[in-house]
């Protein structure tokens, strides 16, 4: 996971520590000794990282701000004889990071909890990112903690969304509300808030058609789906290995039609890591969980600290 960044941000970390004589210099102030830093080296290096990172499917603007951020950090740090630079470089990425990937949080279980019946979750995405396992992944994760889960088959445009649906409700024992391929997407959402509110239940997840972002019918039914059903909570779900693409997809879709959070999937396999930091911080939207696999139990909450000590561990 993330073995490109980690790379990057190695390489990065080994050529300040190689070079600190020339960045980090003796410095002669009043009170007695200090030191000072070499901007002009530290801009070498840090340009090095910059291309890196672009490498790495870190978005221009993105990349940019890593580096602005790193050098303010470093020259603003009031560097003394005896410091461990292996720490300072190490403290100075962490930060950097932090400030990046610290959105905001939302805590699904808790919404769900304090939230009158039925929840209502609508799931956006294009085709191919993993949306409909998504949608398996999270009823499964409400399942667990004694939540009841109806799923509304709105993706009427294709036949097989219907059909993978139906096989992840019979799996996770659920029910799934469907109408017939080419049907009104937002009747069927309808009805499964319908159903759910009759009977009590405390979750509703849409799914929605998974065209391209383009496609300019399927975004006009989908903000007819988000009028009649209201949703608690929108979720963008996206395809870690999508790279930048992901963020073009991502700001479609939240112009259209809007979203409050996002799923990125396909995790364990992206190597490269760059589109997961792009999006969080182009977007500044919470990010609920990751995608780490295709079971049901295959997925992690979203930690900041955790993702950050991935990618630099």
């Amino acid at each position: 996971m993330f073995k490109g960044l980690k790379e990057k941000f190695n390489i990065f970390k080994k050529k300040v520590e190689e070079d600190q004589k020339e960045i980090i210099q003796e410095e002669v102030f009043t009170e007695g000794f200090g030191k000072k830093i070499n901007e002009r080296k530290l801009d070498e290096i840090l340009n090095d990282l910059e291309m890196s990172l672009l490498e790495s499917d870190v978005a221009y603007d993105v990349a940019e701000e890593i580096k602005n951020k790193i050098k303010e950090k470093f020259t603003n740090k009031k560097v003394k004889f005896g410091t461990d630079i292996e720490k300072l470089i190490d403290s100075i990425l962490k930060e950097t990071l932090l400030e990046i990937l610290n959105v905001g949080k939302i805590d699904i279980l808790e919404n769900v909890k304090n939230s009158s019946k039925p929840y209502v979750i609508m799931f956006l995405g294009v085709n191919g990112t993993g949306k409909t396992t998504s949608i398996a992944k999270l009823a499964n994760l409400l399942i667990k903690n004694n939540f009841s889960v109806v799923i509304s088959a709105s993706d009427t445009f294709r036949a097989g969304a219907i059909d993978q649906l139906e096989h992840h409700s019979k799996n996770l024992n659920v029910t799934l509300i469907k109408h017939q391929a080419g049907s009104d997407p937002a009747s069927v959402a309808y009805d499964a808030i319908e159903h759910a509110r009759a009977r009590g239940k405390h979750v509703v997840i849409i799914d929605t058609a998974g065209r391209m972002q383009t496609n300019r019918n399927l975004l006009e039914e989908m903000k007819k789906i988000k009028r009649v059903a209201k949703p608690n909570l929108t979720v963008f779900v996206g395809d870690s290995l999508a790279g930048n693409d992901i963020i073009e997809q991502a700001l479609v879709f939240e112009r259209e039609i809007g979203f409050d959070a996002v799923i990125l999937t396909k995790v364990d396999a992206d190597a490269k890591g760059g589109g997961t930091i792009s999006l969080t911080y182009v977007l500044k939207k919470p990010v609920i969980f990751l995608g780490t696999g295709q079971n049901y139990e295959d997925i992690l909450f979203y930690n900041p600290e955790d993702l950050v000590k991935r990618i630099l561990d």
